[in-house]
């Protein structure tokens, strides 16, 4: 899978580190996505980023955020590439982590067809099963997302690799740089159904209060018959998201996070998935 994913890669232009390259048709993002996250595994190698890997994680994702450089992700063995996504005529630029070593600190992509406008985010891939997909749809269905995917599975070097409980990883680095810039984050994960029954769907705004954003996704959600808890409300299990870094994250930079919890069924279905990337498109999520 991983040399499907290189060969993919390699029918975009790299970035160049003077000016920004001409989008090229390209391999669709959903190919990339799921060709990236199918070689995820438990075992797999992985390390924390060194403080100074972060701060040139930090300079190089701003850089290239702002079609400047791709020099210091480079550095640190991602590549960086510009494309056009075939689903939806939108040009986007990836970068991702060199495949097969301990660096395996993710995928981003950035939507350059309007301003950056919604973070969305995948911290457990490989194991909060199909929640990449539904990133994927979600960033295609809002121009100027940008999709942000571990990339390593949470289990990985005893748990090291879980971003939504480590502030030590480029993933954070990444969502720190977009709440910065007052980007909403949605963060979507998966639960057992058994785990909290008769629920397919947790909303919880983290360690936040919940505030409008929160109330208008449940809102659209209920209406397109989900049995919706409102951690805001009552209480959800384990589900809620407050231990979550980069929800704590919003809280210090007062931007909005909202931390979604999908039930197995939810996930395995098409049709489900479809309305739930539509209730959180209507939601309106880049207002607060």
């Amino acid at each position: 899978m991983a040399v499907a994913l290189a060969l993919a890669l390699t029918l975009v232009l790299t970035l160049g580190d003077d000016a920004p390259s001409k989008p090229a048709p390209a391999a669709g993002v959903d190919s990339l996505v799921t060709q990236f996250t199918a070689t995820l595994s438990a075992d797999q190698e992985y390390r924390s980023p060194k403080a100074d890997e972060r701060r040139t994680a930090a300079a190089g994702f701003a850089a290239v955020l702002d079609r400047r450089s791709s020099a210091d992700l480079q550095q640190l063995g991602f590549s960086v590439h510009d494309g056009v996504d075939p689903a939806t005529g939108r040009p986007y630029t990836i970068a991702v982590n060199e495949p097969g070593t301990e660096r395996a600190w993710g995928m981003y992509v950035i939507d350059r067809s309007a301003p950056p406008s919604l973070a969305v985010e995948v911290p457990h891939p490989a194991f909060d099963l199909r929640t990449e997909l539904f990133g994927i749809d979600l960033f295609r269905r809002t121009p100027g997302a940008v999709l942000l995917v571990a990339g390593a599975h949470r289990k990985a070097d005893d748990s090291k690799a879980d971003v939504a409980h480590e502030e030590d990883s480029v993933f954070h680095v990444v969502a720190s740089a977009l709440a910065g810039r007052g980007l909403t984050q949605v963060q979507l994960h998966g639960f057992h159904d058994e785990n909290l029954a008769s629920t397919d769907i947790v909303l919880s705004s983290g360690a936040s209060v919940a505030g409008d954003a929160a109330r208008r996704t449940a809102t659209r959600l209920t209406a397109d018959g989900f049995a919706v808890c409102r951690a805001w409300e009552e209480r959800c299990g384990a589900l809620e998201g407050t231990k979550n870094v980069q929800g704590k994250l919003a809280v210090a930079d007062d931007t909005v996070f909202l931390h979604v919890e999908m039930s197995r069924t939810v996930r395995e279905s098409p049709e489900r998935r479809a309305a739930v990337v539509r209730a959180l498109g209507e939601a309106d999520l880049q207002r607060p």
